[in-house]
């Protein structure tokens, strides 16, 4: 037996016996203000109620609204959720929409493609006004209020080209620049094209493009070539799960690799995804700090259990929250961590914890820690409630505030990786 409903938009089923359960409906794609987003049928896979949900208002019998299902996200993963979840992602999806009709407005009134115009920097404090042109002081107040409300997808690419620098990059090298990285790296083997190939199957598996030889052929030749562009970087893990949903958004492997390059030597810090990752170790540690002082209690609380940060924010910075966050919160979040820097990654990190904080404090065990946390990104469909809680309820952190604390803890993690050497060494002599 078959049951469907309609609720904001979507039409899913739930399915009751085993036939059904075999055979799913062909999936749907609606147009809608210039972009694609998906309109799919949903299924049960088990009638198990799941114990945590997020509760809204929807046109769903409330007692089907805790039903496990199984649904295709907008770039194409596979996502296990509930219906509440289903609904979540419906009305985020419609203030998309919504929001999309301000981009065109825009583009109406002040030009097609007036978000590619040169960018003003924001320093540490704010922007620098001196000598500005009025027009381009709003251009650029309005672009970074429009971004932390989203970019249209079918906008995405050519605005985070802009904002990032990656277009201004790529203007600074032949045009076939690209091409003839990959044909001068063709059939050469470094120990980063293999740790490369080990990874390939396991960036996404469960997604049929990345999962398919022309998807891994496509995100391998991104990863090689960067490989051999930047030697001391090479290849890191985590790295291949950056440029695989690089490659969903920006459609060509051309703009996924520029994207990719502006990343790792402008917006993030320095040695992040190098041999010793000394720059993620300065992230946790700078990471560590601010919690304390923004959330003075989770951290308190945490210490006392001797739990550390790193176990669960390290695969956030290094991935940047996209083995952790579901596709299209991920993009919103990078959606501002191109324009805004890398302290994004600290205030949506931090918002983790501060939406969650009455239930970490009655965490006992480390392991109750991770489960709240990790079930938390797992299930946040809704960005807007994510980044107003990372701007708003967090604060502000200036990017000379997180430098600053960056050169504080520099010499201390480089003394311990020395150390650490020095070790290794030793037991190496030893043998």
């Amino acid at each position: 037996m078959m049951r469907s409903f309609l609720s904001s938009g979507i039409h899913y089923q739930l399915l009751e016996d085993s036939e059904d359960r075999m055979f799913g409906a062909q999936a749907q794609r609606e147009v809608s203000d210039g972009f694609v987003p998906t309109r799919r049928p949903y299924w049960i896979t088990s009638a198990t109620p799941r114990s945590r949900a997020t509760t809204i208002t929807s046109s769903i019998p409330k007692k089907s609204s805790n039903f496990p299902v199984k649904f295709e996200d907008m770039y194409g993963f596979t996502v296990e959720g509930n219906i509440d979840d289903v609904n979540v992602l419906n009305e985020v999806r419609e203030r998309v929409r919504e929001q999309g009709k301000v981009w065109w407005d825009l583009e109406a009134s002040k030009g097609a493609n007036w978000y590619l115009q040169p960018q003003i920097s924001w320093n540490g404090e704010g922007i620098s006004v001196a000598s500005l042109k009025l027009s381009k002081l709003a251009n650029t107040i309005t672009l970074k209020r429009l971004i932390r409300k989203g970019i249209p997808p079918v906008l995405r690419p050519k605005v985070w080209l802009s904002v990032s620098g990656a277009a201004k990059k790529r203007s600074t090298v032949p045009e076939s620049y690209y091409d003839d990285l990959i044909r001068a790296t063709e059939g050469k083997i470094t120990a980063a094209t293999r740790q490369i190939d080990h990874d390939l199957p396991r960036t996404f598996p469960s997604h049929p493009w990345l999962d398919s030889p022309e998807g891994q052929a496509s995100l391998r030749r991104v990863l090689v070539v960067y490989s051999f562009r930047d030697s001391d970087v090479g290849y890191c893990q985590g790295l291949n799960y950056v440029a695989a949903l690089l490659l969903l958004v920006m459609k060509t492997e051309e703009d996924a690799f520029w994207l990719l390059a502006v990343l790792l030597e402008n917006v993030l810090v320095n040695d992040c995804y190098t041999d010793n990752l000394s720059g993620c170790h300065v992230e946790q540690r700078v990471f560590r700090d601010l919690l304390a002082k923004k959330c003075p209690r989770i951290a308190a609380h945490l210490e006392a259990m001797e739990f550390d940060v790193s176990l669960v924010a390290t695969e956030w910075f290094l991935c940047l929250f996209s083995k952790s966050l579901p596709s299209e919160t991920t993009l919103r979040v990078w959606d501002v961590l191109f324009n805004e820097g890398a302290k994004v990654l600290f205030h949506v990190a931090l918002a983790f914890f501060k939406m969650k904080e009455e239930e970490l404090l009655q965490a006992l065990q480390i392991g109750e820690v991770i489960d709240i946390l990790q079930t938390t990104t797992h299930h946040l469909y809704n960005p807007d409630e994510l980044l107003r809680v990372a701007f708003e309820k967090i604060g502000s952190m200036t990017s000379n505030t997180i430098t600053k604390e960056r050169k504080k803890q520099e010499p201390a993690v480089m003394a311990e990786l020395d150390q650490r050497l020095r070790r290794l060494n030793m037991l190496k002599t030893n043998e």
